[in-house]
């Protein structure tokens, strides 16, 4: 039998979900949760009690 020579890359969409945009945007999800948090700390209350 025979077996092809190039085997073609599969292009990812520029749209959609990705295993590595999903990780950026978990990553900046935690980062942004940290801040608040020690934003609220540093202010003595919740940032939306003005």
């Amino acid at each position: 039998m025979l077996e092809p020579k190039l085997i073609p890359k599969r292009k990812l969409s520029r749209y959609g979900f990705h295993t590595h945009i999903e990780k950026l945007n978990g990553r900046l999800a935690m980062i942004a949760f940290v801040v608040l948090v020690i934003l609220e700390l540093n202010l003595q209350h919740g940032i939306l009690n003005w």
